[in-house]
Order: structure tokens, then C-alpha cells, then sequence
């Protein structure tokens, strides 16, 4: 079976769709899939399954996923925290989810569960729209979790020359260098402990960790570190934008929040579900809508 290939023609009477992490209450994908749906003439229903809400340990992972395929479900997105911890329990992976080393969006199909990342290519379209034409030569990049590590195939795919990775778990930081290397030389990819003398040799900034997510306020870095020549992309989109992100263009930088990203990967993800194109422009619409009049 090819992983890559979306839902057959026949299609279900009902999507049945979740997705899966921790202090997701702030999530706008159930709007985001249920209302292209509609759009669309399909029927979905689409769950919020916080652990920390349900107090679930990572250790019942599996059992979710077992209960999601024996109710019926279509399949389910995966974030924090667990990107990378679902892929044991996964049959198959997309080869750019196999690149990557995590997974975000995960369907059910024949009895098996195939993991597939559209973070990475959500990321760089978001890039490509809202920071066209910035320095891409040098990048570093803070957090080397599930999604740094579509944000970073993803930079270096679209021509970041060199990219330097910080974490402060040395050995997150690692695991990701060593994934990288496996598709790109090592004279484009390097291991910082010194993020504000990496910042200060590189064009620009992606912000990769939880901290200034809801239920992880904060700013990862020292906003001195920045200067108006740098450039900042926070993968974060709950809340909109973030303190680094208002801070960093009230010094004059260029900084982009996750908002786009997590619309162009959840536009692809409906694609894998449904096998029908997504209209981007009408889910976007429906993002911002969100964000000013919660559901």
C-alpha cells in the first residue's frame, strides 16, 4: 500500500477525526476540518483528546490509538508532546515522515496505521507567504522536538545553507542532528550550546519549543539577543502571537507567528483524510474568524 495515497472514492457517511497532546483546549482544528468539511458537502465531527485535561499518561497512547481504530475513526493529528513517541506504534510511515522523524497526522486505512508529517511542508508554505525574500543563508533554530524537526528538514530543503540547532535537552539536539545528517551534509547542520553567539552569526530565528504556548508562558531567548536585522518564525498559534513574536517587532524584526503553518498542514492532512482538495484561502478565513470570535 502506498503510504502517500489519500482515501479511496468511496467515502464514509461520517469523518470521525481527533487529535491528540497536551493543553490543547485552545485548539482551532475542530473549526478548521469541520468547517471545510461542510463547505464541502461531508459530514465530520472532529475531538480535542488532551491528556493532561483527561489526566491520561503518555503510557495509554496506545490504548487510544486501539480505542480510535475500533470506533471507526478516519484517523488523528498528533502534537505536543507526542510526535516522536507515536511512531512505535505506527505499521508505516510517509518517506518525509520517515525523513523527518515525527509525525503529526496518522489514518487509519485497512488495519493499518500509517503516519504521515504535514507540518514540514505546512511550515515552509508558510514561510514562502509571510517572510518572502528574507536572508535564508544562516538559521538558528530553538527546540529540536517534534516540530523542530519538520521545521528543520523543511529549512533546509527549501536552500538554508546552514542551520544551527539548540536544545536544552543536548540530547534531543543530537537525535535531530543525526536525522538531518542522513539527508543533508554535515557542513549545513551544527549543534550550539551558545544560542546568543549562534543568533548573532545568523539572519534569523525559528522558535520551536512549547514556551510561549498557553500553559507554557514565557520567551525562550534573551530579547536583547535580537537586533532589526534579524528575522523570527514562532511555530507556536495558541495564543495568535506570542510575547517573543511582539517583542521581537517592536525591535524592528520581521516575525511571523504559526498561524499560517497550522493551516496549511491541517489543509493537507484534510486532503489525506478525504482525498479532496482543501481551499487554503477559505480555511485561513475561518482561522481568523476564530481568532477573533472563539467558538
Amino acid at each position: 500500500m502506498n503510504a502517500n495515497a489519500p482515501l479511496a472514492a468511496s467515502r464514509p457517511a461520517l469523518y470521525l477525526l481527533a487529535l491528540l497532546g497536551k493543553d490543547i483546549q485552545g485548539s482551532l482544528s475542530p473549526q478548521l476540518y469541520e468547517h471545510e468539511a461542510r463547505r464541502q458537502g461531508l459530514r465530520c465531527s472532529y475531538q480535542l483528546l488532551d491528556f493532561a485535561q483527561r489526566g491520561w499518561e503518555a503510557e495509554a497512547l496506545p490504548d487510544v490509538l486501539r480505542s480510535l481504530e475500533t470506533l471507526g475513526f478516519t484517523g488523528c493529528n498528533v502534537t505536543h508532546p507526542f510526535k516522536q513517541q507515536i511512531i512505535p506504534y505506527l505499521d508505516q510511515l510517509s518517506p518525509q515522515a520517515s525523513a523527518i522523524g515525527a509525525v503529526n497526522t496518522v489514518l487509519f486505512r485497512h488495519g493499518q496505521r500509517i503516519g504521515h508529517n504535514t507540518d514540514c511542508p505546512g511550515f515552509i508554505n508558510h514561510f514562502r507567504r509571510n517572510l518572502p525574500g528574507v536572508n535564508i543563508e544562516r538559521v538558528l533554530q530553538i527546540g529540536a522536538g517534534g516540530a523542530g524537526s519538520a521545521s528543520a528538514y523543511g529549512l533546509l530543503e527549501y536552500g538554508v545553507k546552514h542551520l544551527a540547532l539548540y536544545d536544552r535537552d543536548t540530547a534531543r539536539s543530537e537525535a535531530l542532528y543525526q536525522q538531518l545528517l542522513l539527508h543533508f551534509g554535515s557542513d549545513r547542520i551544527s549543534i550550539t550550546h551558545h544560542p546568543q553567539q549562534a543568533l548573532a552569526n545568523s539572519n534569523g530565528l525559528v522558535q520551536a519549543t512549547p514556551i510561549g504556548m498557553s500553559g507554557h508562558p514565557g520567551i525562550p531567548i534573551n530579547i536583547d539577543w535580537l537586533t532589526p536585522q534579524h528575522w523570527v518564525a514562532d511555530v507556536i498559534y495558541v495564543p495568535r502571537e506570542t510575547e517573543l513574536v511582539l517583542r521581537a517587532r517592536a525591535k524592528g524584526c520581521q516575525a511571523i507567528g504559526g498561524d499560517g503553518m497550522v493551516v496549511f498542514q491541517a489543509a493537507q492532512a484534510f486532503e489525506l483524510y478525504t482525498g479532496l482538495p482543501a481551499d487554503r484561502e477559505h480555511m485561513l478565513a475561518i482561522f481568523q474568524q476564530a481568532c477573533v470570535t472563539p467558538a
